[in-house]
């Protein structure tokens, strides 16, 4: 019986598995996103958010513990010196897993995994795609009325309604 073994295998034995998981968390670490497969990332978000958490102290049993993970020693750095201190204040919540469709090959959702504090577009930004379009222009989309008011007549009548 399977009981409470509820993790995705992805096809792979568990020593691939491992192997996999900590290439692509410290690929992670170092590059703060990669794009991979919507099921790896959603395996790889529950793989490195509790390393991440761990590096919020800075001792070295938890630097012990997350080479044990990563196995490479420059993203252990990268992760103590500048991931740790950006999300010490966060409890949790590290990695946004963003779709971007279909791979051309295999149609396998595709998606984009990045760490929360380190997408300045995002992180910071209240202004929604419209609004931001909408503040460069300067004026409103209309559709066509019946009258046939377009072009030179619709700016016109836009002007006149203001």
């Amino acid at each position: 019986m399977r009981h409470l073994n509820k993790h995705n295998h992805l096809g792979r034995t568990s020593s691939h598995r491992k192997a996999l998981f900590s290439n692509m968390s410290a690929s992670l670490i170092m590059h703060k996103r990669i794009n991979t497969t919507l099921a790896k990332a959603k395996a790889l978000k529950i793989y490195v958010e509790p390393i991440i958490t761990k590096s919020k102290e800075d001792t070295t049993a938890s630097r012990r513990l997350a080479f044990s993970y990563l196995q490479n020693k420059d993203a252990v750095m990268e992760l103590f010196r500048t991931i740790a201190p950006k999300v010490a204040t966060r409890p949790g919540g590290y990695t946004r897993i963003l779709k971007t469709g279909a791979r051309a090959g295999d149609n396998a959702d595709m998606c984009l995994l990045e760490l929360v504090d380190f997408n300045d577009n995002l992180s910071g930004a209240t202004v929604t795609k419209a609004e931001d379009t909408k503040a460069a222009k300067g004026t409103t989309r209309r559709g066509r009325k019946k009258g046939g008011a377009t072009g030179e007549k619709a700016a016109k009548t836009a002007a006149a309604a203001e």
